[in-house]
């Protein structure tokens, strides 16, 4: 395990095994090694050494911190001050059940963002900049630390959700905004997933600015379903009075219910992190990304017992055995759907065995294959994780 504590040294790691022509796999705290694809590597190269926050003015909306940060020194760090990540990245723990925390870097890597998606972005939205190191060993930086950045080729989007395939992110630079005071939730109980969808459709295409939007499996936590929950968040006030009309519009719906603010939060924390998907240490789990109205479909056509829809039925959280059957019927269906799947988490050999992800058409895959020539020739980042050799 290599876990330099400077930049400096963090290329020189690189810079090493370029030289000697030796594989790293890159990580921050290791919480995702179970992500993707097993990397074959002579050793471990982890940001861990590099922590602390560089820059925080509050003022301007603007936070950098080194990529070995942990999540919870800049969640603490913005709560201070009344502001959050905007994207609201998920831990995952109940997924990985990893003793240490994420970090800012990985999950930058990962591109990761939580049921705010809908409403905020994703996390790549929010990087405004990138500080890193190329296979070869070289520093380079991208983006800057003002909201109106345009010099240059965009290397903060190349590099959020390349899973470190394309540089080792050394320091990030984030817009931040200002937390909501309360939120409250409108529950729709529900026949089943397509009604629920159908549900979750109505509040999204209503004016009340829904942030939040995800389907409930029947039973989790003892509590009937399935349970369409749509959040609203901003001051008092106004959460009052749109949950209220939010509420009314959806009366014909089904049972329909208000969740007040700690349940709420505590609510969409659990959603954020996977938690209602049940899934079991010895399940593989997937994501699949659809058209809303696909998701239920999604569901029925892998015949997987365990599903939790968020982003208003479009991201479709499932688990079931970690099989080449069962992941098959995966695939399956997210292509039948129109949409694209990754194998998120599951034992190494079935992640060695199968595609994790959807192959890239002839001439994206071109383009990935000379960028990946000119940041990383020798091919010695993370190698094979995203996809058998590359």
């Amino acid at each position: 395990m290599l876990a330099p504590e400077s930049e400096d040294a963090l290329a020189a790691a690189v810079a090493a095994a370029a030289s000697a022509g030796e594989p790293l796999a890159i990580e921050g705290n290791g919480s995702k090694r179970a992500l993707l694809r097993p990397v074959q590597a002579a050793r471990t190269l982890s940001t861990r050494g590099l922590t602390g926050i560089t820059l925080y003015r509050p003022q301007e909306l603007i936070l950098s911190a080194r990529a070995g940060t942990p999540l919870p020194e800049v969640e603490a760090a913005l709560a201070e001050k009344g502001q959050h990540l905007i994207a609201e990245p998920p831990a995952l723990t109940a997924l990985f059940g990893a003793g240490t925390p994420p970090t800012i870097g990985g999950l930058v890597a990962t591109n990761l963002s939580g049921p705010r998606r809908i409403s905020g972005g994703a996390m790549r939205d929010h990087v405004m900049g990138i500080r890193a190191v190329s296979g070869t060993g070289e520093v380079f930086r991208s983006g800057g630390r003002v909201l109106k950045n345009v010099t240059g080729l965009d290397l903060c989007k190349l590099l959020t959700g390349a899973h470190g395939t394309l540089g080792v992110i050394a320091e990030v630079t984030l817009k931040v905004l200002p937390a909501p005071a309360a939120t409250g939730s409108v529950a729709v109980r529900v026949a089943d997933l397509a009604a629920g969808v159908k549900a979750l459709s109505a509040g999204l295409g209503s004016p009340y600015g829904v942030s939040g939007a995800a389907l409930l499996p029947a039973g989790w936590q003892g509590r009937p379903g399935p349970l369409a929950l749509l959040r609203i968040e901003e001051f008092s006030e106004s959460v009052a009075y749109r949950t209220a009309r939010l509420q009314e519009d959806l009366a014909a719906l089904g049972e329909v219910s208000l969740v007040e603010d700690a349940e709420s939060r505590a609510l969409w924390a659990a959603v954020r992190e996977a938690e209602p998907l049940g899934a079991t240490p010895d399940d593989a789990v997937w994501r699949v990304s659809v058209k809303p109205t696909e998701g239920p479909g999604v569901v029925a056509a892998t015949g997987l017992g365990k599903a939790l829809l968020d982003w208003g039925g479009g991201l479709v959280w499932l688990a079931g055995p970690a099989t080449p059957t069962a992941h098959a019927r995966v695939v399956a269906a997210a292509q039948a759907a129109g949409g694209t799947f990754t194998l998120f988490r599951a034992p190494e050999p079935l992640r060695a065995a199968v595609a994790v992800l959807p192959e890239e058409p002839a001439p994206l895959a071109a383009i990935g294959r000379r960028v990946k020539a000119v940041l990383d020739p020798k091919g010695i980042l993370n190698p094979g994780r995203m996809r058998a050799g590359v």
